[in-house]
């Protein structure tokens, strides 16, 4: 008998292999999965560090089919918000903000696309 993997597993590994895309790339992990605290705010899957000092909040989203549009089409305008809203929380603990910015990494089936600069605050 073969178990399902449940979607947070599916996420974890969709994570998992975006993160090692992008240290592949040269990006240094700074954190994965900031949450804000309490309800209704956000959360960043993963915040990393560009060669360039950029520094890059990550979604990355896992379809299995490219019904509805895909991966890339699940980030919607709310979505964006909540994102941005996690990031600018990220920010205030730092004493300098650097250059940032969102990119999306989309994960289907086998394919991984990586989307830079995916949109703005």
């Amino acid at each position: 008998m073969q178990l399902q993997s449940t979607t947070k597993q599916k996420g974890d590994a969709a994570e998992d292999r975006a993160l090692q895309h992008l240290q592949a790339q040269g990006l240094q992990l700074v954190q994965r999965n900031y949450r804000t605290p309490g309800r209704g705010g956000g959360e960043i899957d993963l915040i990393v560090r560009d060669p360039d000092g950029t520094l890059v909040f990550v979604e990355v989203r896992q379809r299995g089919r490219q019904d509805h549009g895909g991966a890339l089409a699940s980030i919607t305008p709310t979505k964006q918000r909540r994102i941005v809203f996690a990031a600018r929380h990220f920010l205030l603990k730092l004493r300098q903000i650097p250059p940032c910015r969102f990119d999306i990494v989309a994960v289907e089936g086998e394919d991984l696309h990586w989307f830079k600069a995916a949109f703005n605050a």
